[in-house]
């Protein structure tokens, strides 16, 4: 299963040490060469999310299709790494996209590719017994990586969960 992931899911698991959950349900994730350079390039401080491209489980691959990239920046307001992870999904294809930014899901979704956002994979991760409970994640997503979820979908992830 072909896994491909944007910067802000793995650096936001990587912020509060539950990386690992990707591994456990995906065995390995793709990145482009620019979630590659985000991560590298993140603050001295977070070092969590600097080593995520040395994971042996994290895979950087080249994308072909110039074309989608050109027309992803150009007619969107995606970044370099968002443009890119989406033009690897499509090309590849992937089973899943791991991404969070609003208009990064719609483009993905525009385009057929599956997508799941980090409070999908806290999710994923109950139902497959990784995780005992969501709660406690998803608050240390909000205090700690500054992850920002509105009080409406706090309380759906809340209830899908069964919590």
């Amino acid at each position: 299963m072909i896994i491909v992931s944007d910067t802000s899911v793995l650096s936001n698991l990587a912020a509060i040490k539950q990386l690992p959950l990707l591994q456990q349900l995906y065995n390995q994730v793709i990145i482009p060469e620019a979630v590659g350079n985000e991560l590298s390039n993140a603050s001295p401080e977070n070092i969590n999310i600097r080593v995520v491209v040395a994971l042996s489980w994290i895979g950087i691959r080249l994308f072909k299709n110039t074309e989608l990239i050109k027309t992803l920046l150009h007619d969107t307001e995606l970044d370099q790494g968002e443009a890119e992870a989406i033009a690897l999904a499509f090309e590849l294809p992937a089973k899943r996209l791991l991404i969070d930014e609003r208009l990064g899901r719609r483009e993905a979704t525009r385009l057929g590719i599956p997508i799941i956002g980090i409070l999908g994979i806290l999710i994923a991760a109950k139902t497959e017994g990784l995780l005992p409970l969501v709660k406690p994640v998803m608050d240390d997503l909000i205090i700690r990586a500054g992850f920002w979820v509105s009080e409406q979908l706090y309380a759906e992830i809340l209830q899908v969960a069964g919590e």
